[in-house]
């Protein structure tokens, strides 16, 4: 990658998590010789002043100030960094400008999106654009879908060197979490149902696991969306939110990777819940709850948990292969901090650094096929997310 004034651009940085991105480049890198050449940007210069002293960056840290909507302001600040990491959403609305500025100008992206509708627009007109320039566009690099994406691609690492085989089968299980959805993945979740009573097919794109692979449609897939008992697991499992953009995101990584899961490929995800006929009901409530997740009042971008809330939330994520004959392993993705926003706001800060050092080709991508184990070292050594086998 050409020289350039930056490594890496935090775009959004006066906004909640932008801010959390910005905080933990300042105090996790700040002084370290490996450390990124960073700057801060948004609309307002005055903000930007304001959130560098708030959250204790350096005070000649670089600001740069960009507008979603002044093309030409975006193109010149692409111009002047490697990397982009981008927290203004919905990307359906804010984000077009950006990411072709991003592909024209050849510069590295990754953000936190969770529309897969617009996602597979953007990939029909512009990843072969992006292939040409070797912009790498990386989608989706938060907690959607990032533990997700990159516990598949590790158990399946772990089934061929136990079995000498990928699983043709693995199901997700998250088994516990504490924290909060982000204001912007509710925002996000809104503008995808608005956009889909505009364009009635956008339906489509959501229910199709395989929409953000474009010439390829697997097997049928099983559809998490029915409470179930998990007899090997001994509990209830009920429907995952975030399961309908995750799933999509590690087929995609299939996809990119060349199918190395197999072209037969089925995976889903679920929350498990409780033994007995409690775990039935809570797995039932939860079902109810898909209708309508983030309940009457939704988060609102900008706002988010206190930084004791933050710091106490966790995650952990279970993945069971299982081989043809039976026989299954167990992977396990656990998170320290509030999925949301503190490991959230990690998980891109630590892809941004990853991208740095990529040798993989341009294109629209996901976490796990543009860096794939070199992020999960980086999120294992940095990010406090443990990757490891449980049997």
């Amino acid at each position: 990658m050409a020289d350039k004034e930056f490594d890496i651009i935090v775009y959004g940085a006066t906004g909640y998590t932008g801010r959390l991105v910005a905080e933990y480049l300042a105090h996790h890198y700040g002084g370290r010789e490996d450390g990124p050449k960073w700057a801060m940007a948004g609309r307002s210069l005055s903000k930007l002043e304001a959130v560098r002293d708030e959250i204790g960056a350096p005070a000649d840290t670089p600001l740069v100030v960009a507008d979603a909507d002044d093309p030409a302001s975006l193109k010149a600040m692409c111009e002047r960094t490697k990397v982009v990491l981008t927290t203004v959403g919905p990307y359906q609305l804010y984000g077009d400008k950006l990411l072709e500025a991003c592909v024209e100008t050849a510069t590295d992206y990754a953000d936190l999106c969770g529309e897969p509708a617009w996602m597979a627009e953007k990939i029909e007109a512009f990843h072969e654009r992006a292939k040409e320039t070797g912009a790498r566009i990386c989608f989706s690099s938060g907690f959607d879908s990032i533990p997700f994406d990159l516990g598949v691609m590790m158990t399946q690492e772990a089934a061929k060197a136990r079995f000498g085989a990928p699983a043709p089968r693995i199901r997700g299980r998250v088994r516990a979490m504490q924290g909060t959805f982000s204001g912007g993945t509710a925002a996000s979740l809104g503008a995808t149902m608005q956009a889909a009573m505009r364009k009635p097919a956008i339906l489509g794109v959501l229910r199709d696991p395989f929409a953000l692979t474009p010439g390829f449609e697997g097997p049928d897939q099983p559809s998490g969306m029915v409470p179930r008992h998990e007899d090997d697991l001994g509990k209830w499992a009920a429907p995952f939110v975030m399961a309908p953009i995750n799933t999509k995101n590690v087929h995609r990584t299939n996809f990119l990777l060349g199918h190395p899961y197999g072209e037969d490929f089925k995976y889903d995800e679920m929350v498990l819940t409780s033994p007995g006929d409690a775990g039935r009901k809570m797995a039932e409530a939860a079902q109810e709850m898909m209708k309508n997740p983030f309940g009457s009042k939704p988060p609102k971008p900008g706002e988010g948990p206190t930084k004791d809330e933050r710091e106490n939330g966790f995650y952990d994520v279970l993945f069971v292969a299982e081989m043809p004959d039976g026989q299954t392993l167990h992977y396990g993705v656990k998170g320290k901090y509030d999925p949301g926003y503190g490991s959230t706001s990690r998980m891109l800060a630590e892809t941004g650094m990853a991208l740095l050092s990529c040798e993989a080709e341009g294109g629209i991508g996901t976490p796990g096929s543009f860096l794939g184990k070199a992020l999960v070292d980086r999120l294992q050594e940095h990010a406090e997310i443990t990757f490891a086998a449980e049997d």
